[in-house]
């Protein structure tokens, strides 16, 4: 396999400290575990989710995730897995994920940076916005399948529907 060098003197600025200012001025509760992650948790209309960023200089990527408050059991992780597949061919950017260790469903993308000087505000707000709008958006199918016993075919379908106003 062919691999691709070029050298570049550019470094790329931790946006983890972007990160943290951006979560304080929304005043979320967050815990700076070290100079490269943070663990923010944000109350949603469904559950509270935490949202992990984790800075990897080597690669210059940001990997992030924003797990539900849910646990997934052993005996309906079959069911969960197809919705899974069937919700990730929805999505433009990133991909939910079931832990293997505790079942816990998450979103999950990671943004290259080699060749940016950082992150910007614009970024991590988007990829914020767009976690917690899909998760929003899928927790009802996750429920469903988990909870309610339901298909994944069926969840996904009463996911996909936009309701009008608010009951």
């Amino acid at each position: 396999m062919t691999s691709l060098h070029s050298e570049s003197s550019i470094s790329v600025t931790n946006p983890i400290d972007l990160v943290e200012e951006i979560v304080s001025a929304n005043e979320w509760a967050h815990d700076r575990a070290g100079d490269d992650e943070i663990v923010v948790e944000v109350t949603g209309r469904w559950c509270d989710y935490r949202l992990f960023f984790v800075w990897q200089e080597e690669i210059s990527a940001m990997h992030f995730s924003c797990a539900f408050d849910m646990k997934v059991p052993k005996a309906r992780r079959a069911a969960v897995y197809e919705l899974l597949a069937a919700i990730n061919e929805k999505l433009w950017l990133g991909h939910f994920d079931l832990s293997s260790d505790d079942g816990q469903p998450a979103f999950r993308h990671a943004v290259l940076l080699r060749g940016a000087m950082g992150a910007s505000a614009e970024q991590v707000e988007d990829l914020v916005d767009i976690a917690l709008t899909e998760c929003e958006r899928f927790y009802p199918a996750f429920q469903l399948v988990v909870w309610g016993g339901k298909s994944p075919d069926d969840a996904i379908t009463s996911a996909m529907i936009e309701p009008i106003g608010e009951a």
